[in-house]
């Protein structure tokens, strides 16, 4: 029997996935909202996100489940991958909880690409599956790690974490996700993985901002190290390992979102140094800047966690109580010396 996957959402990341999938499986279906991202798909690129860059032939979208299971009818089912952003994950999986119960049913396994905690319950990728799928968590994966996915998709070699609780289904979507360049490495730490990956677009953020500002290496250095240490007072909090914070999903996610051309969050804090507003440059665009609603989440840990992170609480100041940036950096500045280790 061919055997298929099916990835959730034609944003970026997502179709960039799905390119790694289908080097795997006979058939990857993209299920997608939008008429043009489905067009474009379909003709072969997804000119929308990933303008000039050819998709395998296997790949193809879908609008609804009908025509999703139409395309994938006499095929194995292999993996579900969801590239949906945290805030949409609850209401989406809400609205087809039925569907994906099924799918679980069979075996099959999912993989979270999210990478934030959501505004308004504060729950990280984990809580909100695993709330809504609490029979099949051991089915339930997270990836991610430093990766652009115009990269991806160029072939570039790509190294990222897949965390998870179930050791046989980690070692068989690890298999599934691998190829000359691209590599899925497992973790049992769950929080860690997840934790690294949405603070470090808020800290990505922060990175825009300050080169924006003018600052250069010796500034970025500083933010990446303090940053660091901000988020291991975090992991604390959600009981992550602090050397999941030094990997692929911590350390080496944040190295690149705060130096890469590609990131999304360091080009939107670029144009906040700039004097735009937020919520005029999220208006502009469709690619969805996790790390905008990532802050608004993180301040409010930190205020009821009483985790004294200053760069994070600085973004925040910025982003939604309008501070000028210089002015936030130039707080960080003068507040009082503390040994750098405590």
């Amino acid at each position: 029997m061919k055997s298929a996957g099916i990835v959730i959402g034609g944003g970026a990341f997502g179709t960039a996935l799905a390119s790694i999938l289908a080097k795997s499986v006979d058939q990857v279906v993209i299920k997608v909202r939008s008429d043009d991202v489905y067009e474009a798909i379909n003709s072969g690129e997804n000119g929308v996100y990933l303008p000039g860059l050819t998709l395998p032939e296997n790949i193809s979208a879908a609008k609804d489940w009908d025509e999703l299971d139409k395309k994938l009818e006499g095929h194995e089912k292999k993996l579900i991958i969801s590239g949906l952003p945290a805030a949409a994950i609850g209401e989406y999986f809400k609205e087809n909880k039925d569907y994906f119960v099924k799918m679980f049913k069979q075996g099959i396994p999912l993989v979270s690409l999210s990478k934030g905690i959501d505004p308004v319950t504060l729950e990280l990728s984990d809580d909100l599956f695993y709330d809504l799928f609490n029979d099949y968590k051991d089915q339930i994966m997270f990836l991610s790690g430093p990766s652009f996915a115009k990269e991806i998709i160029q072939e570039q070699i790509t190294l990222v974490t897949l965390a998870g609780r179930h050791k046989g289904h980690l070692e068989d979507v690890s298999k599934l996700l691998e190829c000359s360049y691209f590599k899925a490495l497992p973790s049992y730490d769950v929080k860690g993985v997840l934790l690294g990956g949405a603070l470090k677009n808020v800290l990505a953020i922060a990175g825009g901002i300050v080169e924006g500002l003018g600052f250069n290496h010796n500034t970025r250095a500083a933010m990446i190290t303090r940053g660091i240490a901000e988020m291991l007072r975090f992991g604390k909090v959600f009981n992550a390992r602090p050397e999941t914070f030094y990997g692929l999903s911590g350390m080496g996610d944040l190295i690149l979102t705060t130096t890469g051309e590609l990131s999304r969050n360091k080009t939107f804090g670029i144009e906040i140094a700039k004097g735009r507003k937020a919520k005029e440059i999220i208006a502009s665009q469709r690619s969805v800047v996790e790390g905008y609603k990532t802050t608004m989440a993180v301040h409010l840990l930190s205020q009821k966690y009483d985790v004294r992170a200053r760069i994070f609480s600085g973004v925040y100041q910025v982003l939604y109580e309008d501070m000028e940036p210089r002015m936030v950096i130039e707080g960080l500045m003068q507040s009082p010396s503390r040994f750098e280790i405590d």
